[in-house]
């Protein structure tokens, strides 16, 4: 499942305002919406869409779960959702997690790749500032997610740190069950090399998020 946040904002306000009409149908009706119904809506307003966008409105088996439970999570699905998603992290043969740490900072500003409007070959970019803040300096950012300005520095460049880092951005379910962050190695949204330039984004000294 390859999207990028806008495009992910997408299918979530369309789904929502599916949802929303429906529930309101089935107030009417002093009876629950019924899901079928909803999901069948959500595929018919992406009907004219290529196979591969299709695809993206299928949940697997951990959102299947997460959409369940409305995230809220009962501890042992938390933990079956944590497990599942670990073992699809593929961790660098080399052992480094640092990469490029300038080259990271573009992938965080960068909002390509996943969109109709993307022309094929387009490199994806991580868009991070949709949702955290990263430099102390910004003025405009996204609040979704926490800030990570002193990521780095309040962590005292550990190196279990660094490899939980890694693992985060590459699938965040294995380290927060229904995480709102997408999972970017696990849906080879971004490669291992721009997760490496990420990472060394929050942990290089000489980033602008330890300053």
């Amino acid at each position: 499942m390859k999207m990028t946040l806008k495009s992910a904002a997408l299918i979530l306000a369309t789904s929502a305002c599916a949802s929303l009409a429906f529930a309101a149908s089935a107030k009417k009706a002093d009876k629950p919406a019924d899901p079928a119904v909803v999901e069948a809506y959500l595929k018919a307003t992406f009907g004219k869409a290529s196979p591969e966008w299709q695809a993206k409105l299928v949940p697997d088996e951990t959102l299947k779960t997460c959409n369940k439970y409305h995230n809220n999570v009962p501890a042992a699905e938390a933990d079956k959702i944590m497990a599942r998603e670990a073992a699809r992290v593929v961790y660098p043969a080399d052992g480094k997690f640092l990469g490029d740490w300038k080259s990271g900072a573009k992938i965080a500003q960068s909002g390509l790749g996943g969109r109709y409007s993307d022309k094929p070959g387009t490199v994806a970019g991580g868009n991070c500032y949709a949702c955290h803040q990263l430099e102390s300096k910004e003025l405009s950012f996204g609040t979704i997610g926490p800030s990570l300005t002193n990521y780095g520095k309040d962590r005292k460049y550990d190196a279990a740190e660094i490899k939980r880092a890694y693992t985060k951005i590459y699938d965040s379910q294995a380290e927060l069950a229904c995480s709102n962050m997408p999972r970017f190695g696990a849906n080879g949204f971004l490669t291992e090399q721009q997760i490496k330039d990420i990472v060394a984004l929050l942990f290089d000294p000489e980033s602008p998020v330890n300053k």
